[in-house]
């Protein structure tokens, strides 16, 4: 339980109502405790002596006692929820704000998907094993050893009996724990499969609708589930033979105190009530016990939460802020790439990108041309230090990225990409994202630069019109063009334009290049750098400066003229798209 008690410091704000839930915790287990032995003075002085005024009184304090204990029992269930609420809290809080630190290299081996699930339900499930802790967990053992200390204090003749049986009691729970825990591990397996498959079933319904491929979920749902049960059942199989196991040894050594108690008491060595009273110590003493077993699995499924949950909070960003922090003397928005290599998994060796040299001057549109796979989002990721360099060195103006302060870097530097993300909210909130003071006349101009203002107009609202989840109620051209308004709304002194167009057709997207260009020139108190990456070579053809990768490296850059005079990669690209057209 490494894991799950890491995350207990979290816990420490709230200390003093944890230590009273605590104490409110003692005077349960102490009322519990009092019953037998006021049973044991209602048989002994009671009914034996037939002293009415000691039954009823005696009554009367049993009463009172269990409304006590349920007033305190309901204190410490709120005390509890309250701890373990706010520390999850707190958990939460800590996790969330670990993600927004971590860098597209963490992120791209902690997927969205998984990320959610840990925020959430393993998040949940550590939540009630911190209420439990401060309930069950502690209950259980103070019962157990209150219990066997009133047993000896009651009928010391009667509890070595009992103490000789609890040995063998506690070796076959601690056998069944051993041999359980493993198995509701594999349980805590089989189910986050099983939540990965309804997950990816949720998120991918509408293809798989689209592909016909309902049955083959269905079926693929119901292995995962089918396997979940099976495991289910046989740890269920295992425990099950515990308890009645536990209860003959329990039963046998009742019968075994009546035995030798009444013998006693016939001998007058010992009272009745006092055997009544160790009957209930004795039965009060082995509840605890299978409270442990019952906490398995949840323990377990805890354990394996809290695990996931470091995983991530423990994780180093590969992208660390500079130690000394370096600022440009002017802010022109030249970007510099000298010898740089790249790799996803660090290191030239396997390398993404290489040697790659490059420069783009202020206010030129610097476009990316090349096939799938050829580095060119991977080498615009480079220059807001989304992943850093494994060799070589970016620089915008004349300051390596690694040493500009981050939030100074990625304030200079706006960015649309391909797969446009929106927030839920107004059309208005989402374009002023990453500026939230822009007046509103920065807004229109950013969206009528983007070829966005006509169709945010015709919306029923406006600009004040709320954007669903993700941007569901806008096409795919649509949420690119307020993504591209978003990123000019900042006003960067470097604009990247990632493959941002996809979505778009030929005649907004020749529009948008128009108007981009006037807001450039015209409007903005400078002209931003932009880099442009681009599948439709009708993108590029009016970029000051086209650079054609391949395999990770640049083959050729010049204008469009030129590169269709001398570059084979170029013109293969050309012909294959607009032929013997334009040029």
């Amino acid at each position: 339980m490494k894991s799950l008690w890491r995350l207990y410091k979290y816990m420490k704000p709230y200390r003093w109502e944890a230590i009273a839930a605590l104490v409110l915790l003692l005077g349960t287990v102490g009322g519990d405790l009092a019953i037998p032995r006021l049973t044991q003075r209602v048989i002994d002085e009671g009914v034996k002596a037939q002293n009415m005024p000691v039954i009823v009184n005696t009554a009367l304090l049993m009463l009172g006692v269990a409304v006590l204990e349920a007033l305190i029992s309901v204190g410490n269930i709120i005390l509890s929820v309250r701890v373990g609420m706010k520390t999850s809290t707190d958990i939460r809080s800590a996790f969330v704000r670990k993600v927004q630190t971590l860098s597209f290299g963490n992120l791209d081996r902690l997927q969205t998907g998984q990320l959610i699930v840990r925020a959430t339900s393993d998040i949940t499930q550590v939540q009630m094993i911190m209420m439990m802790s401060l309930r069950i967990l502690t209950r259980a053992p103070l019962w157990a050893a209150g219990s066997v200390v009133m047993l000896i204090l009651t009928a010391r003749q009667l509890a070595w009996l009992w103490l000789g049986m609890l040995p063998l009691l506690f070796g076959i729970v601690v056998l069944f724990l051993v041999k359980a825990r493993p198995l509701f591990l594999i349980v805590q397996e089989k189910l986050d499969k099983l939540n990965t498959v309804m997950q990816e079933n949720l998120a991918g319904v509408r293809v798989v609708k689209a592909f016909v491929r309902a049955e083959h979920e269905k079926q693929r749902f119901a292995r995962a589930n089918d396997d979940l049960m099976a495991q289910t059942l046989k740890v269920l199989n295992f425990v099950v033979v515990l308890m009645p196991l536990m209860m003959t040894i329990t039963n046998l050594a009742t019968a075994g105190v009546i035995w030798f108690g009444g013998n006693l008491a016939i001998a007058s060595n010992i009272t009745v009530g006092q055997i009544m009273a160790s009957v209930n110590y004795m039965i009060f003493s082995i509840f605890p016990l299978t409270m442990l077993i019952g906490m398995i699995a949840p323990l377990s499924a805890a354990e394996a939460s809290a695990s996931r949950i470091l995983e991530v909070l423990d994780s180093e960003p590969e992208v660390q802020p500079p130690a000394v922090t370096q600022k440009p003397a002017t802010a022109a928005g030249r970007v510099i790439f000298e010898d740089v290599c790249f790799s996803y998994n660090h290191g030239c060796a396997d390398a993404v990108l290489t040697d790659v040299n490059l420069v783009a001057e202020p206010g030129e549109t610097v476009a990316l041309l090349g096939a799938t796979g050829s580095g060119k989002s991977s080498l615009i990721h480079l220059i807001p230090r989304f992943y850093d360099a494994d060799g070589g060195r970016v620089l915008i103006d004349g300051v390596d990225v690694r040493e500009w302060p981050m939030h100074e870097l990625r304030t200079q530097v706006g960015i649309a990409l391909q797969e446009a993300v929106l927030f839920s909210g107004s059309v208005r909130d989402n374009i002023r994202y990453g500026r939230p003071d822009a007046t509103e006349d920065e807004v229109i101009a950013a969206a009528q630069a983007a070829q966005a203002h006509d169709f945010i107009m015709a919306m029923p609202e406006g600009y004040d019109t709320l954007v669903g989840q993700r941007g569901v109620n806008l096409s795919g051209g649509q949420k690119q063009r307020i993504a591209i308004a978003r990123a000019l709304c900042v006003r960067p002194r470097v604009l990247i334009l990632d493959d941002s167009t996809s979505a778009v057709d030929v005649e907004t997207e020749s529009k948008l290049q128009d108007a981009l260009d006037n807001l450039l020139r015209t409007q903005l108190a400078h002209r931003s750098t932009v880099f442009v990456v681009a599948q439709r070579i009708s993108t590029v053809l009016t970029a000051d400066k086209i650079v054609v990768l391949d395999r990770g490296r640049i083959v050729d850059v010049g204008a469009h003229a030129e590169l269709l005079a001398r570059s084979p990669i170029y013109q293969e690209i050309y012909q294959s798209q607009l032929g013997n057209g334009r040029q």
